[in-house]
Formats: structure tokens, C-alpha cells, sequence
């Protein structure tokens, strides 16, 4: 009977954790209106899809303008507290880069590029480099 009761609280323990961890700080709909990019991210269950790229499957997240279907496309993602180890590339497969995304406070997020090629977005038929950190805030 004890051994029952004992698996009953673990396993209930176990749905506790997964229920927390799929609504954690990592879930979210970012947003930086300086740059007008944004970034759905679910680095739990990792099954955000790229709008108009279903090619790309399921993935972790994505980095797009807003109203632009290019994207970085975030292709490994490592929660250790509260932060994130990313790899993204672009939506060609011709750049690719590591960032960290730290959660700070509540609702701000900031983004920053560790290594590899520049981040950059379509801007009015041009690219647009980033800099190489920079804060989101969530949306509701």
C-alpha cells in the first residue's frame, strides 16, 4: 500500500514539473519595437512552426521582421536557469550563429549574439544588421 501511495506522489510530482516547464519563461511571443522584430519561442516542447516555412518542421523558434516571412530559424536550444544557449541559421542554410537569450525580470528578454555570422534582417530591400544585444519584452 505504501509503495502505492509513494508512485501515486511521484508520478503526480512529474506532472506538477512538466506543467511548470511548459509554461516557463522560455514560452513566449517576444518583441522589439526599436527594430520591429519579434520571436516566438517554445524551448520546452520545441514545437513553434515558421509561418509560411512548414518545410522547417517543428522547431525551437524563430527570429522574423514583423510582417516578413524571412526568419532565423532557432535549431538547438539549452535552458540552463534562466538562460538559453541558441544556434540559429537564416532561412537560406547560408549563415549561422550562437546567442544566449537571458530572461530578466518578468517580461524583458535580451539576445546576444555569442559568435559566428552577423544577425540581420530585411529592411526596406536592404539588410539591416543588428546589434548584438538586445532587449525584447513578452507580449500577452
Amino acid at each position: 500500500m505504501n509503495k502505492l501511495i509513494v508512485s501515486a506522489l511521484l508520478c503526480l510530482a512529474s506532472i506538477t514539473a512538466s506543467a511548470q516547464q511548459a509554461d516557463g519563461p522560455f514560452r513566449a511571443y517576444l518583441i522589439n519595437k526599436q527594430y520591429d522584430i519579434v520571436m516566438r519561442i517554445n524551448f520546452y516542447q520545441q514545437d513553434v512552426t515558421v509561418p509560411g516555412q512548414d518545410l522547417f518542421g517543428q522547431v525551437p523558434g524563430y527570429l522574423s521582421k514583423r510582417f516578413n516571412s524571412f526568419a532565423w530559424i532557432i535549431t538547438d536550444a539549452q535552458v540552463k536557469g534562466h538562460k538559453a544557449t541558441l544556434q540559429m541559421i537564416n532561412d537560406y542554410g547560408s549563415e549561422d550563429l550562437t546567442a544566449t537569450l537571458t530572461v530578466q525580470g518578468d517580461s524583458v528578454f535580451v539576445l546576444k549574439q555569442e559568435s559566428g555570422s552577423t544577425l540581420k534582417v530585411p529592411l526596406k530591400g536592404k539588410w539591416q544588421k543588428l546589434p548584438k544585444t538586445m532587449e525584447f519584452k513578452r507580449q500577452k
